[in-house]
């Protein structure tokens, strides 16, 4: 009888006294998963529209838009740290972006745009800042931001273009 206790005591302390590997290169795994490369961002499929020249005449001497722009081109090459628990400056960017519109660009359509791109922009932080975000959830966000992005681009080319129209009226 003491000997099967006494067996029964030794696997119950060899079964407790083992490390637990997997849950460490499930951290592992779930870490590499979370990781976007370029390679992955350049496979995202979108209409990507660039401003016109007279387009970039006003977005030249809006600050904040070239700053989005330099974010967007970091994006593109799969570099996120500028959401990596930067929460403040990312709204005061945002804010800013949205506050020193150019007169000239300053429209109803294009504020809507604005709108657009700063939801897709906080949804990336947040999810980026998330551990529990895959890969593909990721990358899907990516893309809408980028597609945000192109959207206020040709919304801006579509107000330039409607204000240069000379319309004759008989």
């Amino acid at each position: 009888m003491n000997k099967l206790v006494l067996s029964a005591l030794c696997v119950f302390f060899i079964m407790f006294s083992c490390k637990n590997t997997p849950e460490n290169t499930t951290e592992n795994t779930k870490d590499q998963n979370h990781k976007v490369t370029e390679k992955d961002i350049t496979k995202i499929k979108y209409a990507d529209y660039l401003l016109d020249e007279k387009a970039q005449i006003y977005a030249a001497e809006w600050a904040e838009y070239i700053q989005i722009k330099e974010v967007i081109a970091n994006l593109k090459k799969a570099d996120l740290s500028f959401f990596l628990e930067n929460k403040e400056v990312v709204n005061n960017t945002l804010t800013d972006f949205k506050k020193n519109i150019p007169e000239p660009l300053n429209a109803a359509s294009i504020t809507a745009r604005i709108n657009a791109f700063e939801t897709k922009f906080l949804k990336l932080e947040s999810l980026y800042n998330l551990q529990s975000t895959s890969k593909a959830e990721l990358l899907a966000v990516i893309k809408d931001v980028f597609i945000a992005f192109s959207n206020l681009n040709l919304q801006i080319n579509k107000k330039i273009e409607f204000d240069n129209q000379d319309i004759i009226k008989p």
